[in-house]
């Protein structure tokens, strides 16, 4: 499995990409950031965000792209930054049919160090310790590109049983029993009343015959 993992941002966007499987060691392939100057008009810095984004999608071609879910904070300018270059890049990778999986902050922390609550340079540590890199990847913005990469890859697995039961339960049949189709057993309940049959019928004593006068 290769994933994109994206860290949205307008003046950093972060991009990393881990190629591995759930349980076995994980290999970074790439990491770096998209850059955008703050003094540019907004459509030129998203178009700017489409452009790297894109140049990885060519470069890497991964098979899925994990983005980090906008959540609330209080600079309102800055989450709206955010949600827009997050938008861009589920737009690039819709626009090729990859899918696209969204990670909140709290999933990513708790996936690569076992805390939802991690400051970033514990993040940091234990992306570089999974990856086997020399040093933390600099800026932190593409740290967190790869640890996004990383809790996709290891979550997937559960996520796909579980999208596969919710679809089986939603198919037409799925409620029939295991009698099968056209079939429907009826329980037996104590309130049902029991017509006595021979079987049920107590046997009557015999009484020895003597040999007939």
């Amino acid at each position: 499995m290769r994933v994109l993992g994206i860290d949205p941002g307008l003046t950093r966007c972060g991009v990393g990409v881990v190629e591995g499987v759930a349980g076995r060691p994980l290999t970074m392939l790439g990491v770096g950031v998209v850059r955008t100057p703050a003094d540019a008009e907004l459509g030129d810095r998203l178009v700017a965000v489409e452009r790297g984004i894109e140049a990885w999608l060519d470069e890497y071609t991964p098979g899925y792209v994990a983005v980090e879910r906008v959540f609330a904070q209080h600079n309102v300018r800055t989450v709206m930054g955010t949600a827009q270059a997050s938008a861009v890049a589920m737009l690039c990778a819709a626009r090729r049919g990859i899918p696209v999986a969204l990670h909140t902050p709290s999933e990513v922390k708790a996936a690569v160090t076992g805390s939802g609550r991690a400051e970033k340079a514990q993040v940091g540590a234990m992306v570089t310790r999974l990856l086997r890199l020399d040093a933390p990847p600099r800026p932190a913005d593409a740290a967190d590109a790869l640890a996004l990469a990383i809790c996709h890859i290891w979550r997937a697995p559960a996520q796909n049983r579980l999208q596969q039961a919710v679809a089986a339960h939603r198919a037409p049949g799925a409620s029939r029993t295991a009698a099968g189709p056209g079939i429907s057993r009826t329980p037996r309940t104590s309130a049902t009343p029991r017509t006595p049959g021979a079987a049920d019928t107590p046997r009557a004593s015999r009484t020895l015959k003597g040999p007939a006068a």
